[in-house]
């Protein structure tokens, strides 16, 4: 005989009588220690016609389309009691983001979505409650995949290097090239040493052309070292094998070759999607409440160090060392170094964002106290080879974590005690 049996609910009247029993639900499959009820199959179903209807697609018969949602029944159950054994939670605040999120994707209101939920024959609690099976259950597969993915550097970098060669396919670079010769009267070193030196200069801003009419050997040294647009394929071996996602104004060298050493030069780049962010420079004075210190008190204090400073009494660094409750920053006169104001909390950012170059801002709270924040400088940085190896991250990440999910629910399955309830078993 069977354990689990039909749920039986009755209704206790007003006068005392028991009505007689009326059969609402019954348990469908048992999973592990959970069941599906009919009732779950029954909207799973009501769901997937619904959706099929909307979108004009064709669905197997009933019979079919009942194994098959049976059985992502079981995977979802299967999911939802991971969710529950590591502690995943969907609040109501969280589910209603995501429910309008659905809504949106409809091009619905929320109401709208409700209404149309309804007239498909689900109600809009069973809706909600079957969103929030499949978040948590999302929350789960996610965090349990993901413990099981590792991702070397090299492969990151293998990839990097992949994606750029299909990038660099029909980018043009215009190409500033010196070459220091070996002679019979130097030393290798003192060559290496003077070309290292050259690299120092045009770093500093020194001007390329003028280093290539003064230094060059190469076959371009009349023409300031100017080889013109050129695309990867166009270019001497040597050139190609050293540009990698180098961008505009980067200085590439010195590398050697069996007749010297070269130093290359990017003056422009054609058709090479870039990504460019800005970095801000900025110090800050930081001060925590206390029990002793209030808000005000706090506040107070910074409006002086501004009086202060803007007098001439005292220097931003001077105060940030002697008062700043950051030690990090207090150690280097106040001084956050280049960051991109993501980084930040968001009064802090908005602050770093907006506030002109050599502004101080008025005193301001966030979560770490209160601040007063100078901006030292601006400037855009390319960060293009950092966004082609985040991008192949992503797309190993992706890879597999599709593989890995497969095998975790492969996994989850064929461990789990799965029982399809008979429906002609009375006992």
């Amino acid at each position: 005989m069977k354990i689990w049996k039909s749920i039986i609910f009755t209704t206790l009247l007003s006068c005392g009588a028991v009505a007689a029993p009326v059969e609402l639900d019954k348990v469908a499959v048992i999973v592990n220690d959970g069941v599906i009820l009919q009732s779950d199959i029954n909207t799973a179903m009501k769901t997937l016609q619904a959706n099929a209807r909307q979108s004009g697609q064709n669905i197997p018969s009933a019979s079919v389309l009942k194994d098959q949602v049976v059985e992502k029944l079981i995977i979802d159950t299967l999911q939802g009691q991971e969710a529950e054994r590591i502690g995943v939670r969907i609040d109501d605040n969280r589910l209603n983001q995501a429910i309008a999120e659905i809504a949106r994707n409809n091009n619905q209101t929320v109401e709208q979505l409700s209404a149309s939920v309804q007239a498909e024959g689900l109600s809009y609690s069973e809706f909600r409650e079957q969103i929030r099976k499949e978040l948590a259950a999302s929350e789960a597969r996610n965090a349990l995949v993901r413990r099981r993915i590792n991702i070397l550097p090299a492969e990151v970098d293998s990839l990097a290097e992949q994606l750029s060669q299909q990038t660099n396919a029909t980018v043009q670079y215009k190409i500033g090239h010196i070459q220091l010769r070996f002679t019979d009267d130097k030393d290798k070193s003192e060559v290496e040493a003077e070309a290292n030196e050259l690299v120092k200069k045009l770093k500093d801003g020194a001007n390329f052309s003028e280093m290539a009419y003064t230094y060059s050997k190469g076959p371009k040294a009349l023409q300031g070292g100017d080889w013109g647009w050129m695309r990867k394929e166009e270019m001497p071996t040597i050139f190609a094998d050293q540009i990698k996602m180098q961008n505009k104004g980067s200085i590439i060298g010195p590398f050697r070759s069996g007749v010297g050493f070269h130093i290359l030069k990017i003056e422009d780049v054609k058709g090479l999607e870039t990504v460019a962010v800005t970095e801000v420079n900025a110090r800050h004075i930081l001060i925590k409440p206390t029990v002793i210190l209030s808000d005000d008190g706090a506040k107070k204090e910074l409006n002086e160090f501004v009086r202060r400073i803007k007098a001439g009494e005292a220097t931003f660094a001077e105060l940030a060392t002697q008062y700043s409750q950051d030690p990090g920053s207090a150690a280097q006169d106040g001084e956050l170094g280049y960051q991109t104001p993501d980084l930040y909390v968001p009064e802090f950012k908005h602050q770093v964002e907006t506030l002109p170059v050599g502004s101080i801002s008025e005193p301001f709270k966030t979560v770490h106290g209160w601040h007063i924040v100078e901006v030292l400088d601006r400037r855009q940085v390319d960060r293009t080879d950092s966004a082609m190896k985040n991008k192949a991250y992503r797309i190993l990440f992706n890879r597999k974590f599709n593989e890995e999910a497969g095998a975790w629910m492969q996994e989850l399955r064929a461990s789990a005690f799965v029982e399809i309830v008979d429906d002609n078993d009375d006992n």
